[in-house]
Order: C-alpha cells, then sequence, then structure tokens
C-alpha cells in the first residue's frame, strides 16, 4: 500500500483520544479548538471505516476496533517519536560511540584525566580513542572520519570547511638544572648559545621557531637530540647540562614534579603558540561531539597552567 495519501497525523490523533478519551482534553494536548478536533475525529472514522470513539456519559468510549488498533498505533507513534528524538539530539548523551582525538602526548596527559570521568559520567557508551597528530593537521582523516577532533599548537592555514577553537596561547620557556654549571649567573643569550640543547620534535625536524628566529639574528644554537615526546625531555635534562626550550606549561608542570628543575625566561624572542582545537564541517552539528568539543574547551582553559 502507498502511504502518500495517507494523513499519519491521524495517528497521533487516535493515540492523544485513546489516552485521554476526552474531545476536551483531547484538544488541549494536542492545541487544536474542539470544532478542528472533530473535524480531524471524521476524518480519523472515515479511515478506518469505523466510530472508533463514541460519545459516553463522561467523554468518549473506544470501539472494540480501537482496542484493537490502540497497541499497534501506540508503538508507531513511540517509534516516530523515537526517530525524531534521535535525529534532534534530545538523547545524544545516551548513544553508542566512538569519537577519535588526533593530539599530543602533553595534551593526553593534560585533559584526559579530567575528561574521562565526565565522559563516564554523562556518556557512559561513548568510547574516546586518541592518536599521535605527529606533527601535521590530520586532514585526510577529519575529512574521511578517522579523526573526529584534532588539538595541536601547531595548525595553521585551515580549509574553509574546517572549524577551530582557541583554547589558550603560551609563550616559551627554558627548562634546566637547577645546579646547571653555566647559568650560575642567570641565562642570557651567550649563555643560551653555550650549551647543548633538547628539541621535541613529532616529524623528525630539528629546525624549529628558535632556530628559524635564531638564524635571522645570524646565530644558531647546538641540538644534540630531537625526541618524539612532549613529557620525556625533562626527565633527561632534570640529570644533565642540556637546555629545553619549552611551553610554559610543560615547563611547569616538570618543574612541580622534579625539584630539581628550574624555570627560566626564553632569551630568544618567538611569538606565543595557540593551542586550538579543529573538526571538519561534516562533525560540526553533530550534538554528541559538539557537547565533547564544549567540554575539552571547559576542562582544558581552567587546567592549564599559565591560566591566571
Amino acid at each position: 500500500m502507498n502511504i502518500a495519501g495517507k494523513d499519519l497525523n491521524l495517528l497521533l490523533l487516535f493515540h492523544v483520544l485513546y489516552q485521554e478519551q476526552s474531545v476536551s482534553a483531547a484538544a488541549r494536548r494536542l492545541a487544536l479548538s474542539q470544532p478542528a478536533l472533530s473535524h480531524k475525529l471524521a476524518k480519523l472514522r472515515h479511515a478506518f471505516g469505523d466510530e472508533l470513539f463514541v460519545r459516553a456519559p463522561r467523554g468518549l468510549t473506544p470501539t472494540p476496533r480501537a482496542h484493537e488498533l490502540a497497541p499497534r498505533v501506540q508503538q508507531l507513534v513511540a517509534g516516530i517519536e523515537g526517530f525524531f528524538d534521535f535525529c534532534e539530539g534530545s538523547d545524544y548523551l545516551a548513544r553508542v560511540d566512538r569519537v577519535h582525538l588526533f593530539t599530543t602526548d602533553y595534551i593526553e596527559q593534560l585533559l584526559l584525566p579530567r575528561l574521562l570521568p565526565v565522559v563516564r559520567r554523562e556518556a557512559p557508551h561513548l568510547q574516546l580513542v586518541t592518536h599521535n597528530t605527529r606533527g601535521r593537521l590530520p586532514r585526510a582523516e577529519l575529512e574521511t572520519g578517522e579523526c573526529d577532533i584534532a588539538i595541536a599548537g601547531f595548525y595553521d592555514n585551515l580549509p574553509d570547511s574546517y572549524y577551530q577553537q582557541r583554547i589558550h596561547h603560551e609563550d616559551f620557556v627554558v627548562l634546566a638544572a637547577r645546579d646547571h654549571p653555566r647559568l650560575g649567573a642567570g641565562l642570557d643569550l651567550e649563555a643560551y648559545l653555550a650549551c647543548s640543547h633538547l628539541v621535541t620534535t613529532l616529524t623528525g625536524d630539528l629546525d624549529g621557531h628558535i632556530d628559524k628566529r635564531l638564524r635571522e639574528q645570524g646565530r644558531s644554537r647546538q641540538v644534540v637530540a630531537g625526541l618524539s615526546s612532549f613529557t620525556v625531555p625533562p626527565l633527561l635534562v632534570a640529570e644533565s647540562d642540556l637546555l629545553l626550550t619549552c611551553l610554559r606549561s610543560i615547563a611547569e608542570q616538570a618543574v612541580r614534579r622534579f625539584p630539581g628543575l628550574v624555570m627560566h625566561d626564553c632569551p630568544v624572542a618567538v611569538s606565543e603558540i595557540d593551542v586550538i582545537q579543529t573538526w571538519h564541517q561534516r562533525t560540526h552539528d553533530d550534538r554528541l561531539r559538539r557537547w565533547l568539543r564544549g567540554q575539552i574547551k571547559r576542562l582544558l582553559e581552567p587546567a592549564l597552567p599559565w591560566e591566571g
């Protein structure tokens, strides 16, 4: 049977009348006048070839045909309401889903201890999977759905189909051993250049922001190793005469963990870094992912140590 010519709103009318068994109560519930409801009731009776509801001393009484139809109509109405609830996202936190985050090990360490308890409490069927962003925007993964949200401080020149939200910005500082033999008088540019350095590199490139800035001044530093982690280099600095130029939040956390470390202002003038989360247009309106992005922003901003 072709349903194109059927008025499916009549199913809702039947459902409400069967529950209320009163024209006036059903009219109030459906926001209709009583004449309008009576007109629709006439159409309903014609559609099913039965009176369905007959007048009684107190309201309406369902006919045997109405009692026969009621369970199926109730099931149909519940299914339609559930479908629109799903489309409108009113129950999105109960969805079974998996979200992929591309980020760095430092953001994982900073964010996940705060985010996972919220997800387990508010969206218990949501699974989070993190991936190393490897120093690049995961453009193909965002477009294909392998990545839902990417978080880092080095994304720029995003295409028009991408959204971004700045989480915060921070500057660079220098991390050194408290008893560093060359830094008794403090850290100036000459002392900085006289030392050996560690760098964090997600791509294998040892030519970073600092090196480019120094090259503009006709200077250079000695880099002895590049590591693919933000959290491991402070361990090496604490037990050596190496320096690590890093984001202030990384240094502040390292100093709290290792009393033998100290933080210095960076003697090389470099621009601050914006930490952003970015996502593709295809997930922009998804209620669950929008909720998760909001939680990330809410949790990450006050968690960052440089925030007042």
